[in-house]
């Protein structure tokens, strides 16, 4: 049993220290006394924890710091904790690099694990290392050169700006690419939000593309007057959706409620009315389905920051006929753990990976709405077959090289893997290329 301090008895701060009490020693440490008021069967401290003499006065008996607090004041009360040689676990999101804080740590002795919260999470940083998914440029640099030459076709002196960089391997197979070309974007934009995403994506491109570093600028927002290619690479899967089901006539929304047996599915009571959304005329009852009105959100404040260009929205999905179909009744929530796939989110929580399916006949609408124009829509296997993923293979001399490549190949193009299932769909802004990623394939009559 440890002797646990928490900082910060907010909304999540005071459910940690509930939850940590069941099998440790917690004490809550809060400026407002209304917080710590609600919460029973724990010591708690009422202090100014902003003033370090205070901060590190009340930790010193402790074995663990966990941090809660505003992220205003995240980075250095996390600086103020190490200072002090404690272990820290922190949930606060802050602007500041906490990789900053590197070699402070290293020299106090200290471990401190920070971004566990919601960007990215402690889930994402477990799936980091032993994750249910292999994205397209994790299986092939093929993905991302072929994206290169789309870009190609488009930027005109312009910039890219990528959404969800990941690791930073798709930047840098897109740079590389870029760079045989001759035809490099003036700067590579990254909006990341995660500190620990950004230090990961900079030790991936400065270590592939040293020259090419000083190019790539981590934004948190979006930029104002951004011209060039907007590329979004399984991103709009990660929005959270919210669930529906239909009941006496109407459709209704579910939420999560929880009782002695666990969590569970609790409709709401009032019928789910949005305009913004299509929803199945006549399902039978019960029939279950998804909603994402965040990723409809996103696509419209892209349109605002673009002066002009094109934005690559890449995911798994389908159009609404199919998205729809009556048999498909149970929705698209799937989770992944262990390379196991279930649609209980209730079981696994914080480990497994939870995910629905996209409706790109509603980012298409909201698209539309908001004045960009549909430049096309099709599988990633004819989309990078029309980019000529092919001739890669033919171009590389070396035959157990060429095998290889004939596997990735594979992977990313058959219908069996991630070829069909995987839409592209591209979006355009006082932009009248033919993008060449639609030549053998244009689906935009099925939106």
């Amino acid at each position: 049993m440890a002797n646990i301090v928490v900082l910060g008895a907010g909304l999540v701060g005071g459910v940690m220290a509930s939850d940590l009490s069941k099998q440790h020693e917690v004490t809550s440490i809060d400026i407002s006394q209304n917080n710590l008021d609600t919460l029973s069967g724990i010591k708690t401290i009422c202090a100014d924890i902003s003033d370090k003499n205070t901060l590190q006065d009340l930790i010193k008996d402790f074995d663990l710091v966990v941090g809660a607090v505003p992220g205003f004041m995240g980075y250095q009360m996390m600086k103020n904790v190490i200072e002090a040689g404690k272990n820290i676990v922190d949930i606060s999101s802050y602007p500041e690099d906490p990789f900053g804080l590197e070699k402070l740590a290293k020299e106090k002795g200290v471990v401190a694990v920070m971004d566990c919260g919601v960007a990215p999470g402690m889930g994402n940083i477990i799936l980091g290392h032993q994750g249910d998914f292999i994205t397209a440029p994790e299986t092939s640099d093929l993905f991302g050169y072929c994206i290169a030459r789309q870009c190609k076709q488009i930027l005109n002196g312009g910039d890219i700006l990528e959404f969800g960089a990941g690791s930073g391997v798709l930047a840098s197979q897109i740079l590389f690419e870029l760079g045989r070309l001759n035809s490099l974007p003036n700067k590579y934009y990254i909006i990341e939000l995660s500190a620990h995403l950004r230090y990961k994506q900079k030790q991936t491109i400065g270590r592939v593309l040293p020259e090419l570093i000083d190019r790539i600028e981590w934004l948190t927002e979006l930029p104002i007057g951004f011209s060039g290619v907007v590329i979004a690479n399984e991103v709009l899967d990660a929005m959270p959706a919210k669930r529906l089901t239909f009941s006496k006539g109407h459709f209704v929304e579910l939420g999560v409620n929880v009782d002695e047996c666990g969590f569970h599915w609790q409709k709401f009571n009032e019928p789910y009315l949005n305009a913004k959304v299509c929803l199945p005329l006549k399902p039978e009852n019960e029939y279950t389905t998804e909603v994402n009105l965040q990723a409809m959100a996103w696509v419209s404040s892209l349109y605002d920051a673009i002066t002009e260009g094109t934005v690559l929205l890449i995911d798994y999905g389908m159009d609404r006929t199919e998205y729809f179909h009556p048999q498909r009744n149970e929705g698209t929530l799937r989770c992944f753990y262990k390379h196991k796939a279930s649609d209980n989110p209730f079981c696994n929580i914080g480990m497994q990976d939870i995910t629905t399916s996209v409706n790109f006949s509603d980012i298409a609408d909201s698209a539309i709405n908001e004045g960009f124009k549909i430049s096309g829509y099709c599988t990633q296997a004819m989309f990078l077959i029309s980019l000529g993923i092919e001739s890669y293979l033919t171009e590389e001399k070396d035959n157990e090289k060429r095998v290889k490549l004939a596997q990735q190949v594979k992977q990313l193009v058959l219908p069996g893997t991630m070829g069909e299932v995987f839409k592209v769909l591209a979006l355009s802004k006082k932009q009248t290329v033919k993008l060449d990623g639609f030549k053998e394939q244009n689906l935009v009559s099925r939106l």
